[in-house]
């Protein structure tokens, strides 16, 4: 309800009037003429009430009547009357309706009332009423109203001193809300106002209006007051406070701005009247300095009260009216900053603080500042005052200890003595620090504690003692509270800064994008004031700042705090950076940085920087400000213990919470503010490597960092708490790198720089020593380089040119994560999709692809094995598409070493395997050489033999594709060629390719050829074969595709060629053996040194060229020089035949008949095989040839290979010329056989010689099994001459004696009589030659007797062995076959082969006129006398035995043509031969074995009876065609067989000899037909076998007597063996004597012999005692017979005298 309503009138009305009636009451008695007033008051009212409709306004114009009786009755002084009039006069004034003059007399009872001290809280509401509710109260009025209050200020009364106070706050502020209000009403309306004289008069407000005037005149007034001064307007005042007064003005100026600012003479009194009233109220406080109470002039000592509203004021002027009072603020501003100095009071420093804090929260204001002062030219750097005290205010407050003791102060930081440093860290600080860690936010550095209060809300300064107006004494300021202030400020003003800043800067870019967008052409111009402006702010503040900062990080206890302190130092460094200031954006990382590291961590990067900084001292007037370096007594917790990444090895570091804090702070950094990091990358990327070094980080794949076991000294630690962060840590770190891809160019070049120089130092770091070097640069510029492909080619270079020197690294992790950031990226790279693709950019292809080659540099094996596996892995995935880079990658693949290791060759090697098999089509022709010569660099490889071998398989694979694809690649290939050749005439120069004149594809072969030539020499046995053998098969089977002049190349420098390594090596190799083939592998004795391994090379590669000679014939014929070539051929198999080695020697005389029988018959099958390149069959050259097969003319063969090789061989036409030609080939063919015959059969001469050499058996048989083929084309011009040649090797190669190591194999079992093979080849050579000879011409018989004289030399070897030169040889019979070193040969089956031959020529030529003539028989005869003469002492039984039958059967054949030719007198020399023959076999010297069997005896005493036989058939018959001395010779010995010649003395040995009974009966019988025969042609005769029988018969008897003798002698003892045998023998001679006597004519026997052997009766009968039973049954035989003598034969008497 509005004052002015009708019910609000009535109510007032009514109100009036009752309040008159208790006034007229109260005053009845003793105030009569109060009472009449009130009375007629109320009348009054009524009339009013009555008479007008306004009733306020009436009330208002007769208001002096309506308050009259009420001023009255306050005039009684009465208590209660007075109460009641003021309530009254209030109520009107509430309703307005008081005049101005009523007002001046209410005012005036008032100051009675107040003057009698009456009612003071009621006047001084009254006064509020009357002043607040209306504006009638004017000048002196209101200057009278505003006096009664202070007036009432300055009572005892505490309650009334205090509303007072509250009121004249009240009324001031409505005199100046007036002129507010007033200037509201006229702000429309412009005036001219008067020119403002320069004077000082206060009067000079004549241009205000009232309300303003009022204001003015107050304001003037307080300042006046104030100063100590009387005031103009305010008359009456008596009393006054300083405090009071600043408050007053203070809340003027805070209040209403707006007043001085408008109105200029306001203005003027600022600045003539309080800034100067202010600066010299100041003057105690500066002259003041604490703790110099000694100084000879007292000072005044400061205020608190006063210097704290002083700078209240203060804060308020600058705040306001900076604009106005520019130098006035200067002033003020430098004052504020002497009172933050450590010398004086702490609570002035506190107050001052706060007031700074109130500045710092106004960015503008500081902005203006810096603008007004800094960057004048000689004006003071008032902003960069201010920061830097507050820097030097929060270390001064670090410095000065808080317990008090001034001896700290002054003690060194270390402290001089221990004690005092001591008591610092152990005295009562430190328990306390003990206890508060966990509870208080706080800072502590060097053993001082300072807890850390909130202060204010971020952002707004709330003070805590500029607000204690009430205090008169200066309060204790809590410990803490100033640096709590002093740091909210810090962080405050740089958060004003920048945010104000990046503002301007936003909007600066944000213009910049749009005029760019709409003028695209034209180059934007920022304004360069602004930016001045921000580069003065930002150097002015940022050494004082970092200083404060780095110094609050490194004491900071609380993780909020140093999460603002970092945050303050990150935004500052991206200011900076933004703004291109490189030094404080350097400082403010460096700061960073070593907050992240422990304290004192040795970083040249950062102590290099910090030295710069540290340098400058900032000076404040006369305080220098010192960026103190951090202390490293903090008391935080540890997180992580680690290694710290240095050189040299040290002990551990540890970690910090904070430190980890620090660390996120610097990746958020580098996070967000990349772009602007520029140089300092070095920085931020050198502290995180350490710190991922310490946490234990360790790349991994892509190259983010993963928590890894820290590889030597004692293990990184780490706690739970920081383990669940180093995942987030990590992944931040990866992101880091990750954002690269959105940094402009340059700053990428930067980080690119920056990770690069980092890395060279972790490779210093890491020279030297194998200490796990720090990979961190090498991982990121891995992430650098794959986040950014998109502009790969940029950074290509410095990127891939470190890495590379990072693989050269000799720590091997470093150079192991070289590689792989290398190969990663390369593989990346090649698989990212660039536009346009790389198939089309060649040159980005190359580029990309070069640094995969330069690692081939590199030495270490490690490097070059992750080379090749991404190799291999490019090939895989890219393989398709390298084209242009194929030759780079060969390069890679092919740049192997000996010296590097298996694994390396086996990487680089299954990337060649890769090739070959998949990706031979898509690569350039031109490229194919390579891939032969990188093919072949494996085979030569020394390191590991499959691989060498499997190499050789992939050179056959590639001839394979050659062979396939040749029509596509002949026509590229001279494609290639074309250009190539031009290029060359535009040069001038020739082309120069391998085997230039050939063309190209061929060229392509001769390579491979050559490459696998090559292999064939390979130190490497299994490679040469398995070289030899794919050579020879390539040329085999794709040789067809070479022109011909190529061929030429390929025998005379490919084949030949080889054949002369292959010779040179097999000659000179060591004959060493070989333990073992390496690993365990045993190696067989045939190649257990490298002379033998040499051989199989030898022999593989012979045979090879041997079968291209013999497969290629007629393509080679047409050469040209064929029949050089031909030579050299032999020559090489002479030389291979003649080597000391039975392998070599042997295959060289298969490939001899390989190549012999390329005109022989051939059977297709081997003929095929050999075109396919299988090596034929070694036909038998026995079954291929012989008289009896017809000869086949070359040209079926000539069809043959047309056959197999299509139709590209012409056949040559069979002319005379080619008969002529291979004639020359046979001769020169058998020279080479002679000639190696010759050399392999001769003996060695001396007898020192060690036996180097002896020729294998296989070796002579097959060198005379080559003898029948040769001899078939040779048989036209084979003279007499070749055959002694031919006779001369046969006998050697049968003499040679066979190692006894050998002898198991080759000799049969001594009783077997079995030919070796070598022998039935030289027999079938010889009989080759007979059957020649047979069916040849008549002139060829004369060969006969050679071919028996060589027969018979071998028949002779039954008997003695031949000799080979001197060598010592055993017989196998009589050696155990280790102890001889050589065996001879078991010769006797051959000789009695050679023998049976004999016999059977002979047989087919006794008839022969040269048989007869060379007295073939008697050679014979004397020939076969020798095993008749041993017979038992032959080394083989059967030998005599044959001997004896083929005596029998030659001379069954040649006696009669003997006796035919008597007269000639060619046989004469046989007869004594024979005879001699006769008398060896039948008296043998030897006996017989101990062994032998009856059945045996008889057997061979059954042959000795033959002979007798053939004797009396034969040769006794024809006597008188026979030379006499013969006929007497035969007698003589058939008189001795038939006498048993025993000696008397008997031997142990001859116990067991067996009497030749039958023998001695037949030749007894014949000796008996001839002696008794009519026919004795002499009597000499006859007397020569009746001599024999006497002697007989004589002998007998002896023997029976001293039989009988012994026998009686003995007694039970029985005889000695021997005796019995003897008489047993006797017994039986006598009894067939009286058999032939009984068959022989009577008249033939003589008289006397008839008496001898009736004499023998009773000797006979004698011996009938004995008693042994054997004597008994011969003596019944010998007695048997005599019966016959019991009558006398009827002629006896006639015959008696003879």
């Amino acid at each position: 309800m509005s004052t002015s309503s009708p019910e609000a009138v009535k109510k007032l009305l009514e109100n009036m009037q009752t309040d008159l009636r208790s006034l007229s009451m109260e005053c009845k008695k003793k105030f009569p003429p109060v009472k009449e007033a009130a009375e007629s008051g109320i009348v009054k009212i009524k009339t009013i009430a009555v008479r007008n409709t306004g009733i306020l306004a009436a009330l208002k114009e007769n208001s002096l009547e309506v308050v009259q009786p009420f001023l009255m009755g306050c005039g009684t002084k009465e208590p209660k009357i007075t109460q009641l009039c003021l309530a009254a006069i209030q109520r009107l004034m509430s309703h307005e309706v008081v005049s101005e003059a009523a007002a001046g007399n209410i005012i005036n009872m008032l100051w009675q009332l107040m003057e009698n001290g009456l009612e003071e809280l009621k006047l001084l509401q009254t006064v509020l009423v009357l002043l607040t509710t209306n504006t009638v109260v004017h000048d002196e009025v209101l200057s009278k109203a505003i006096v009664l209050c202070f007036r009432l200020h300055f009572t005892k009364d505490n309650i009334t001193n205090n509303t007072a106070a509250a009121t004249v706050r009240q009324v001031v502020t409505v005199v100046f809300e007036r002129m507010v209000a007033e200037d509201e009403r006229f702000k429309g309306i412009v005036e001219q106002p008067p020119p403002v004289q320069g004077n000082t008069n206060r009067r000079s407000v004549s241009t205000l209006r009232p309300s303003a005037k009022d204001a003015y005149m107050l304001f003037q007034d307080l300042c006046q007051l104030v100063n100590a001064d009387a005031p103009y307007w305010l008359v009456g005042m008596t009393e006054m406070t300083r405090t009071f007064g600043l408050e007053l003005l203070e809340s003027v100026l805070n209040d209403f701005p707006g007043v001085f600012l408008e109105h200029q003479e306001f203005s003027f009194l600022l600045k003539e009247r309080v800034c100067p009233l202010v600066i010299k109220l100041f003057s105690p406080n500066i002259k003041f300095r604490q703790g110099s109470g000694a100084s000879p002039a007292p000072v005044e000592k400061p205020y608190f009260p006063i210097c704290m509203r002083l700078l209240r004021v203060v804060s308020v002027l600058i705040k306001h009216f900076y604009s106005l009072l520019v130098t006035e603020c200067e002033i003020f501003l430098s004052l504020l900053v002497k009172f933050l100095d450590g010398e004086k009071p702490q609570w002035l420093r506190a107050v001052a603080v706060e007031s700074v804090h109130r500045l710092c929260v106004q960015p503008h204001l500081l902005r203006s500042f810096c603008q007004s002062y800094d960057m004048k030219p000689h004006s003071t750097k008032v902003f960069r005052d201010i920061v830097n005290a507050l820097g030097s205010f929060i270390q001064s407050l670090f410095i000065v200890p808080n317990t008090g003791n001034s001896t700290a102060v002054g003690a060194p930081a270390g402290g001089s003595g221990s004690g005092s440093q001591g008591a610092a860290l152990g005295g009562p600080g430190a328990g306390g620090v003990g206890g508060n860690l966990s509870t208080q936010a706080a800072f502590e550095y060097r053993g001082t504690w300072i807890p850390l209060m909130t202060v204010s809300v971020q952002g707004s300064a709330k003070a805590t003692y500029l607000e204690m107006l009430d205090k008169v004494e200066p309060p204790s300021i809590p410990e803490g509270y100033a640096m709590s202030v002093a740091f909210s400020a810090l962080l405050d003003l740089v958060r004003g800064i920048t945010s104000m800043i990046e503002r301007e800067l936003a909007v600066e870019e944000e213009a910049a994008a749009e005029f760019r967008a709409t003028h695209p052409d034209d180059e934007w111009q920022a304004q360069p004031g602004a930016h001045l402006v921000w580069e003065e702010m930002v150097s002015a503040c940022w050494c004082g700042l970092l200083a404060a900062l780095s110094l609050l990080l490194d004491a900071s206890t609380d993780e909020t705090a140093t999460e603002n302190i970092l945050k303050a130092e990150l935004t500052m460094a991206s200011l900076c950076g933004r703004l291109g200031l490189v030094t404080p954006r350097d400082a403010f990382i460096t700061a960073i940085c070593k907050a992240s590291l422990p304290p004192h961590y040795a970083l040249t990067v950062l102590s290099s920087n910090a030295a710069s900084l540290s340098g400058k001292a900032y000076s404040i007037q006369g305080q220098s400000v010192q960026i103190i370096s951090p202390s490293s007594e903090s008391h935080q917790q540890v997180v992580a213990v680690g290694q710290p990444l240095s050189s040299q090895p040290q002990g551990t570091v540890v970690l910090t919470a904070k430190n980890i804090q620090c660390m996120r702070t610097l990746l958020n950094l580098a996070h967000c503010h990349g772009a602007v990091l520029g140089t300092s990358w070095q920085l931020v990327l050198a502290t995180l490597q350490h710190l991922v070094w310490i946490l234990g980080l360790k790349p991994g794949m892509g190259g983010a960092l993963k928590p890894g076991r820290a590889v030597e000294g004692p293990s990184t630690v780490l706690t739970t708490a920081v383990m669940t962060d180093l995942p987030v840590i990590s992944n931040i770190l990866s992101r880091l790198f990750e954002s690269s891809q959105y940094l402009d160019d340059v700053s990428l070049h930067h980080l690119i720089n920056a990770l690069c120089s980092l890395s060279l130092e972790a490779m210093e770091m890491a020279y030297g020593n194998n200490k796990e070097p720090s990979l961190f640069a090498v991982a990121k510029l891995l992430e650098t380089g794959l986040v950014n492909m998109d502009r790969i080619e940029i950074l290509w270079r410095p990127l891939t040119g470190h890495l590379l020197e990072v693989c050269q690294h000799p720590n091997s992790r470093m150079r192991e994560w070289g590689a792989e950031a290398l190969t990663a990226l390369i593989k990346a790279s090649l698989a990212y999709k660039h536009d346009p693709p790389l198939a089309q950019n060649q040159r980005l292809q190359l580029l990309l692809l070069n640094p995969l080659k330069e690692l081939s540099n590199v030495l270490h094996a490690d490097i070059r094995q992750k080379q090749l596996e991404s190799v291999l892995q490019i090939l895989q995935s890219q393989g398709d598409g390298l084209g242009p880079g194929w030759p780079l990658v060969l390069g890679v693949i092919g740049a192997i070493r000996n010296d590097q290791g298996e694994s390396l060759i086996r990487t680089a090697f299954q990337c060649l395997q890769l090739v070959v098999t998949d990706f031979l089509p898509t690569m350039p022709c031109g490229c194919l050489q390579v891939v032969v010569d990188v093919a072949g660099s494996f085979g030569l490889q020394n390191q590991e033999l499959n691989i060498s071998l499997t190499s050789i398989g992939l050179l056959w694979n590639i001839s394979d594709y050659f062979f396939q694809r040749g029509e596509a690649i002949i026509q590229e290939l001279e494609r290639e060629e074309e250009v190539l050749q031009k290029q060359a005439q535009e040069k001038g120069e020739t082309l120069n390719r391998p085997f230039h004149p050939a063309p190209p594809f061929d060229c392509l072969w001769l390579c491979l050829y050559a490459k696998l030539g090559e292999l064939c020499v390979d130190p490497r046995p299994a490679v040469r074969k398995s070289a030899g053998q794919t050579l020879f098969s390539t040329i085999a089977a794709h040789g067809t595709l070479l022109q011909q002049p190529t061929w030429h190349i390929v025998v005379w420098k490919v084949l030949f060629q080889l054949l002369a390594c292959v010779r040179t090596s097999s000659t000179t190799a060591d004959k060493e053996k070989i333990e073992s083939g390496g690993g365990n592998i045993l190696i067989h004795h045939s190649r257990d040194t490298a002379e033998k391994q040499w051989a199989e090379t030898w022999v593989l590669t012979l045979a090879g060229v041997a079968r291209i000679f013999n497969t290629r014939r007629y393509l080679l014929q047409q050469l040209g020089d064929f029949f050089e070539a031909w030579e050299v051929l032999l020559n090489h198999i002479q030389s291979a035949a003649l080597s000391k080695n039975n392998e070599v020697s042997l295959a060289a005389l298969k490939s001899f008949q390989e190549i012999l029988q390329i005109v022989t018959p051939v059977r297709d099958s081997g003929d095929a095989f050999a075109v396919i390149g299988v090596p034929p069959v070694l036909i038998d050259p026995l079954s291929a040839s012989g008289p009896g097969r017809p000869l086949v003319r070359s040209d079926s063969l000539v069809e043959r290979l047309t056959r197999y090789n299509g139709a590209e061989l012409q056949a040559p036409p069979p002319g005379e010329e080619s008969a002529l030609e291979d004639s020359a080939l046979w001769w020169s063919a058998w020279n080479t056989w002679y000639r190696t015959g010759t050399d392999s059969t001769r003996p060695p001469s001396g007898p020192g010689e060690k036996f180097s050499f002896i020729p294998s058996q296989p070796f002579l048989t097959a060198l005379i099994q080559i003898f029948p083929a040769l001899y078939q084309h040779i048989k036209p011009n084979f003279s007499m001459e070749d055959l002694r040649k031919l006779g001369v090797i046969l006998h050697g190669a049968v003499s040679v004696p066979i190692s006894s190591d050998a002898s198991p194999f080759i000799l049969p079992s001594y009783t077997e009589a079995v030919l070796t093979s070598l022998q039935e080849s030289v027999l079938t050579a010889l009989d080759v030659l007979q059957k020649a000879i047979c069916v040849g011409p008549e002139n060829l018989q004369v060969m006969y007797p050679a071919i028996f004289e060589q027969l018979l030399l071998f028949v002779e070897f039954s008997c003695k062995p031949p000799q080979y030169g001197r060598m010592e040889t055993k017989h196998v019979a009589n050696a155990k076959y280790n102890q001889a070193e050589w065996v001879a040969l078991n010769y006797v089956p051959f000789a009695e082969r050679s023998l049976e031959v004999v016999v059977d020529l002979y047989h087919k030529t006794a008839c022969h006129k040269a048989v007869i003539n060379e007295k073939v028989l008697q050679n014979v005869i004397k020939t076969l006398r020798m095993p008749l003469g041993l017979k038992y002492a032959c080394p083989s039984e059967s030998t005599w035995k044959l001997a004896v039958s083929s005596l029998l059967k030659v001379l069954s054949t040649g006696l009669p043509v003997a006796r035919q030719h008597a007269s000639s007198g060619k046989f004469d020399t046989m007869w004594p031969e024979l005879a001699n023959a006769f008398q060896d076999f039948l008296f043998t010297k030897s006996t017989p074995p101990d062994n032998l069997s009856i059945q045996e005896f008889q057997k061979n005493e059954a042959v000795d009876v033959e002979v007798v036989q053939l004797i009396s058939t034969e040769i006794l018959p024809f006597a008188n065609f026979i030379p006499k001395d013969f006929v007497g010779q035969i007698m003589a010995m058939l008189n001795r067989g038939s006498i048993h010649s025993q000696s008397p003395s008997f031997t142990e040995a001859e116990i067991d000899v067996r009497m030749r009974e039958e023998f001695s009966k037949v030749c007894f019988e014949t000796l008996l037909q001839f002696s008794f025969s009519n026919k004795v042609s002499t009597p000499q005769e006859g007397y020569i076998s009746r001599m024999a029988l006497s002697v007989l018969l004589k002998r007998s008897q002896d023997v029976l007597r001293r039989y009988v003798e012994d026998e009686r002698l003995s007694g039970r003892c029985p005889l000695p063996r021997q005796q019995v045998t003897e008489i047993i023998f006797v017994l039986k001679a006598i009894s067939t004597l009286m058999d032939s006597l009984k068959k022989t004519q009577p008249e033939n026997v003589d008289g006397n012999t008839w008496a001898q052997v009736i004499a023998l009766y009773p000797t006979l009968v004698e011996c009938i005692t004995c008693s042994s039973p054997e004597v008994s049954s011969a003596l019944k035989e010998a007695l048997g017979p005599f019966k016959d003598f019991m009558q006398p034969p009827v002629s006896r008497v006639q015959n008696g005298e003879s």
